[in-house]
């Protein structure tokens, strides 16, 4: 088994020590993405739905980079620090994720990295 490190250009730099994503046999394993500006590396303020359109752009960028779309992605988890948060999340959500969605799993959290209210994180197949 050999495994491939993913580390996109046009991504916000890692906020600790792993990578972006790792490619192993067929599946790319994406690391949880919060609403950081790939040009700053700064949090994106606002809601839940300018949080999670920034997470999603994120990890669309992640996706570009090994030529993969959402419709690659199998199983997505969503943290939410506030599950009331859920509605905002999935409208968000819904625009990325348009057809034979992935399997998903979301759970509220006491605290996400850098004061984030979402991460999500994917798994997609090539």
């Amino acid at each position: 088994m050999s495994k491939t490190i993913i580390k996109p250009p046009k991504a916000a730099p890692a906020v600790g020590p792993y990578n972006h994503a790792v490619r192993v046999e067929g599946l790319l394993f994406c690391a949880g993405q919060i609403p950081l500006d790939p040009a700053t590396g700064n949090l994106v303020g606002g809601d839940i739905k300018a949080q999670t359109e920034r997470v999603l752009e994120n990890v669309k960028t992640i996706l570009d980079d090994q030529n993969l779309t959402f419709a690659h992605v199998v199983k997505s988890t969503v943290f939410l620090t506030n599950l009331a948060d859920f509605a905002g999340m999935n409208e968000v959500y819904s625009r990325y994720f348009t057809s034979d969605f992935p399997a998903r799993s979301t759970v509220q959290v006491v605290a996400l990295p850098r004061g984030a209210s979402v991460e999500i994180e994917v798994i997609a197949h090539y």
